[in-house]
């Protein structure tokens, strides 16, 4: 089985990884067989292989200076036991391109060979390759040219191994902390003092035998002891006379008896006690932050001993102990994350830096799909990271979430709920970008279903009170997050929804913010409306008489606010409860600047109970009413609850003028009502035989056109 690409897995550090080269971790924390060799960080015959190779690098960053220096008259053992190293070194690099590493945003571990080995290319490969060259074989290669004796400081970046195991010491809590801190600091000032003894042996050495009296030690007496022909001296005491100058010089209170002699001497003197400056306030620095315990380290080590002692008193178990401890050792080294960090920095820095981390895993929330960009940028300023280790519980069946949390990387298993049919419980995997306890946090319903770890998790947390301070502002996505809540769930979750807070605040909400954009329009207060739809009110959410902001325009007559509703998508054919439609208001109340608006955007005038309508128009004498809407397309010939039809009633009450315009419209004069009565038996019985004349004129006309 093959290691995917870009494969990441948790990292437990607790655990002990006995397997051999071939490993390869699976997607619950186990491990299991690859034909690829791969090596767990924590393996325990790879932590004892370090631990070797620190005592080498140990060895190699003393040795490399007295090398430098002292490299006429070395012993031939000291040459053969460095060689040793160097294939130590060797078989470490090669090591080095199987081994996981922990990503520093993710905190997991990366198995997948190509990415291990792209790092360890860009990290130190260079150096360490270069380090173990046979420098001794390209040296007398070179003609012995000096120059090439410089290579050797390459070397001392294996220190760097140094600095790493003091590191792992220091978090260490069964290892006493100030020990660690007093002996690193004692090494940092002995190697420092040791290479510049070595250094200062060298300049001695640059020299010809002719001039040793011009060198710091080859003019130095001691008592009755004369250093003149110092090459022949013993390497013992040449080391410790030029450790003894060294540290003389560096805490400044040497007795004269060593001193610089010539002007490279004079030079180096300079710079290294510019240096020692340095050192000093770093050693006494270190020291202060000891005795006042400031370090970050240290209060890490003092919360665990805290845990530990807790944990013990209450007797809380192996295994509960092993996760809180595994918990606070991951929140301490994912602290550069955390936003305590950002405190200092000015709100608006802030926000920003938080928009940029994590806008893009918002924005692909399913909750949030179809949001306002506003709405998205205020949720990701409020989110903190929280990181999970595998196997932790985020939130139990039954409980009451306060806490909504967006996967971000990671894997996070859901125990879905078991149905009548199924023996036990399903499990669905949640990934990235996908949200959990939304409809907890937003419905105050218990959770349904217990979520826990898969994997080592990152995941995004904004809270309960946050997000719904930021939904009083952005009401408008209010709705669109209830909708995205809605969507494909269960009839039983779907009414709990209905009946939940957060959709009685929604549709309260959007009924005040209704009412108030109409009372706008009621007013003719153009600014305002405008100002409320920019803000997201919907200009076709309807009042309690299902009255829409462009009914009122239409009834009020105000032609501007009507244009403006219309370019912001009013729906023009809406009609209320009393199946008025915005047209018909404007036809009523004769506003026909606005019916033009309307016809001329595609408004019809669609009359529930036409006839009715019609009818009682024509009975009142509304010539004007009658007139509009017949030019507005309505059916003359449309009937009430007795069938009979417009030109029924202006016939009856012997309306001229009424009756002409019906049939210019294209009223029908054999249309019969329940009874049997056409509009001339109407007008007959009226008396009027002025209309009966034409009643009789249009039956003739149409018998003629038949």
């Amino acid at each position: 089985m093959e290691t995917r690409r870009g494969e990441e897995v948790d990292l437990n550090e607790e655990e002990e990884y006995d397997s051999p080269l071939r490993w390869r971790p699976s997607s619950d924390g186990g491990r299991t067989a690859t034909s690829r060799f791969l090596i767990h960080p924590q393996n325990w015959w790879y932590v004892g292989w370090k631990h070797f190779i620190v005592i080498w690098a140990v060895y190699s960053s003393f040795f490399t200076p007295v090398e430098f220096g002292f490299f006429r008259g070395l012993p031939e053992d000291l040459f053969l036991l460095d060689i040793a190293g160097q294939l130590a070194f060797l078989i470490d690099i090669v090591l080095r391109f199987f081994v996981a590493y922990k990503d520093p945003h993710s905190h997991r571990l990366i198995c997948d060979r190509n990415l291990i080995a792209i790092r360890y290319l860009k990290s130190r490969f260079v150096l360490d390759v270069l380090g173990c060259l046979p420098l001794d074989a390209i040296y007398k290669a070179c003609k012995r040219n000096e120059a090439v004796r410089f290579l050797l400081w390459i070397r001392l970046s294996r220190a760097l191994r140094v600095t790493e195991f003091f590191e792992e010491l220091e978090k260490d809590i069964r290892i006493n902390y100030l020990c660690t801190r007093i002996i690193k600091l004692f090494v940092v000032e002995l190697y420092c003092t040791h290479t510049a003894a070595c250094i200062f042996y060298y300049l001695a050495t640059t020299l010809p035998p002719a001039k040793e009296g011009y060198t710091w030690i080859g003019s130095l007496k001691m008592g009755d002891y004369n250093y003149s022909q110092f090459r022949e001296i013993d390497l013992w005491t040449r080391y410790i006379t030029s450790l003894y100058f060294s540290i003389v010089t560096m805490a400044t209170v040497g007795y004269g008896d060593i001193h610089a002699v010539n002007n490279r001497e004079m030079v180096f003197i300079i710079i290294y006690i510019s240096g020692d400056m340095i050192l000093g306030a770093y050693l006494l620095g270190n020291m202060a932050a000891l005795i006042v315990k400031g370090s970050k380290t240290e209060r890490y080590r003092d919360k665990m001993t805290d845990l530990n002692r807790y944990m013990n008193k209450n007797k809380l178990g192996r295994q509960i102990s092993k996760e809180i401890k595994s918990h606070v050792r991951l929140q301490y080294e994912s602290s550069d994350s955390d936003t305590s960090v950002l405190q200092g920095i000015p709100a608006s820095f802030r926000a920003k830096i938080s928009q940029k981390l994590y806008e893009p895993y918002v924005k692909e929330v399913p909750l949030f799909k179809g949001c306002s960009l506003a709405f998205i940028k205020q949720i990701a300023i409020k989110v903190e990271e929280e990181l999970f280790l595998p196997g932790e519980v985020i939130i139990e069946e039954g409980n009451i979430a306060d806490q909504l949390y967006i996967v971000c990387h990671g894997t996070v298993v859901e125990d879905a709920g078991k149905s009548e049919n199924e023996s036990g419980k399903c499990v669905r995997t949640l990934e990235r970008c996908s949200s959990l306890n939304e409809i907890s946090v937003l419905c105050n319903i218990p959770v349904l279903d217990t979520v826990r770890v898969g994997e080592l998790s990152k995941l995004l947390r904004v809270d309960k009170q946050s997000l719904k301070d930021i939904l009083e502002v952005f009401f408008s996505d209010g709705r669109i997050i209830l909708d995205n809540l809605l969507e494909g769930k269960e009839a039983y979750i779907h009414n709990k929804i209905l009946e939940s807070d957060i959709t009685l605040h929604v549709e309260k909400h959007e009924l005040e913010m209704a009412l108030r954009l109409n009372s706008a329009v009621y007013n003719d207060d153009i600014y305002r409306v405008k100002r409320l739809v920019a803000a997201g009110v919907d200009p076709n959410k309807t009042d309690y008489d299902g009255r829409s902001p462009l009914h009122i325009a239409a009834i009020k007559g105000y032609e501007d606010i009507a244009q403006f509703l219309m370019q912001k998508g009013a729906i023009i054919n809406l009609t209320d409860n009393h199946g008025n439609s915005p047209l018909l208001e404007a036809i009523k109340n004769g506003h026909d600047q606005v019916v033009s608006m309307l016809v001329e955007a595609g408004a019809c005038l669609d009359m529930n109970n036409a006839g009715n309508c019609l009818c009682m128009a024509v009975a009142k004498g509304d010539l004007e009413f009658v007139t509009r809407v017949l030019a507005n397309g309505i059916n003359p010939n449309s009937k009430n609850y007795d069938l009979r039809t417009p030109l029924h009633i202006a016939a009856a009450e012997g309306f001229y003028s009424m009756s002409k315009l019906i049939l210019e419209a294209g009223g029908s004069v054999f249309s019969k009502d329940r009874w049997g009565n056409t509009p001339l038996d109407e007008a007959r019985v009226g008396g009027s035989k002025k209309l009966v004349k034409l009643l009789e004129d249009t039956i003739s006309g149409a018998d003629i056109v038949c």
